[in-house]
């Protein structure tokens, strides 16, 4: 489970890169493959399945809800008091 482990640090850390989208979609492929394996299969449906189970978000999508959080403080912050 050590890729597990690691993927908050890897998130953390392309929160501040621009990515493209074809860079994210590299990186969901990755998790979804290491799914397929984990679980021997090749079905994509079943790899979702999975993923919704163990409430596991795809990096594409936690990357969008770290960048989406992060403008909303920047937004709400008050430089000139």
């Amino acid at each position: 489970m050590a890729p597990f482990n690691s993927i908050p640090v890897l998130l953390h850390g392309l929160e501040a890169c621009p990515l493209n989208k074809t860079q994210t979609q590299s990186l969901d492929f990755v998790i979804n493959r290491l799914f397929m394996k984990l679980f021997n299969t090749s079905d994509i449906a079943i790899v979702k399945q999975c993923q919704e189970h163990f409430s596991f978000t795809l990096p594409s999508v936690e990357l969008e809800r770290r960048r989406t959080k992060c403008m909303h403080k920047l937004c709400c912050v008050d430089f000139f008091t």
